[in-house]
């Protein structure tokens, strides 16, 4: 690893460098390697503290570099006999085998080659971008978008229209991750590189930005860029002044925690109902 590193922080320094095969090598490499879940974007240190692979998210610029739009064929075939094609002009071709990798692929999600889903992932039809990493045992819902470099753990529900927001560059820039076992709600909007720790509940259309203020309604206490473990989140709004007067401004709210004794399969309904969140 510590030679594909050197070779690609090289070869992003000074381009040039790819017309030399083994920069060209160590790209495409350090991709497929990606594509296998052998290395990631970013890596956890310990809950809601995660390292980000420069190197890594350097290989994605320069494999698009290095590749060239070419049209290629996704054949749907019944009984050996052709239905129709889907027809792409792209640089980047499509995630295969899922058979073996044992994820479950409902028409017509996409998952572009780069990204990773582990065994025992459910993709309803959805979008996962290069870079990606998707945890088993993790639902993407319909119409669902998880963007370039973006890390979803295990036992997580991404609900349906889940906007998870793709962090390419700069490469140092972290990207948008979901830890184990959180529930993120129909129509969230989870961009530039926010943090959503352990367990957390986002009700429907809680929008998460580096600057979004996330308000803990029993202490007071203000978080941005980060959901706090096992947090239970709606959207909110707080009165902000303007030159022109007195407007509502969007936030997040915390309104309650999950225990992490409780088993979170049935606490999650439960939590929900509790609360009276839509979802």
């Amino acid at each position: 690893m510590k030679d594909l590193e050197k070779l690609i922080n090289e070869a992003f320094e000074n381009k040039e460098l790819l017309n030399e095969s083994i920069y060209k090598e160590a790209v495409k490499e350090t991709i497929d390697l990606l594509d296998k879940g052998k290395v990631r974007v970013a890596t956890q240190i310990s809950q809601g503290n995660w390292k980000v692979n420069e190197w890594v998210k350097k290989a994605i610029l320069l494999y698009f570099a290095i590749t060239k739009l070419s049209s290629y064929k996704v054949v749907v075939a019944k009984d050996d006999q052709i239905t129709h094609l889907f027809e792409y002009f792209d640089k980047i071709p499509l995630k295969q085998n899922y058979k073996k990798h044992q994820v479950r692929v409902v028409p017509p999600a996409t998952v572009r080659y780069g990204a990773f889903v582990e065994k025992g992932a459910v993709l309803m039809p959805c979008y996962i971008n290069i870079g990606a990493y998707v945890g088993s045992g993790t639902m993407v819902d319909t119409w669902a978008t998880v963007g370039s470099c973006a890390q979803v753990g295990r036992n997580c529900h991404i609900a349906g229209g889940v906007g998870i927001g793709g962090v390419l560059e700069p490469p140092s820039a972290k990207p948008v991750i979901i830890e184990d076992n959180c529930f993120i709600g129909s129509r969230c909007i989870i961009v530039e590189g926010a943090i959503i720790e352990e367990g957390a509940v986002l009700g429907a259309n809680v929008t998460i930005t580096g600057s979004t203020r996330i308000i803990d309604t029993q202490t007071g206490k203000i978080y941005r860029g980060r959901v706090p473990a096992y947090s239970v989140v709606i959207p909110g709004t707080y009165k902000k002044e303007f030159p022109s007067g007195t407007y509502y401004v969007s936030c997040a709210l915390i309104i309650g925690k999950r225990t992490e004794k409780t088993d979170k399969k049935v606490e999650l309904n439960d939590i929900l109902r509790e609360f009276d969140i839509e979802f």
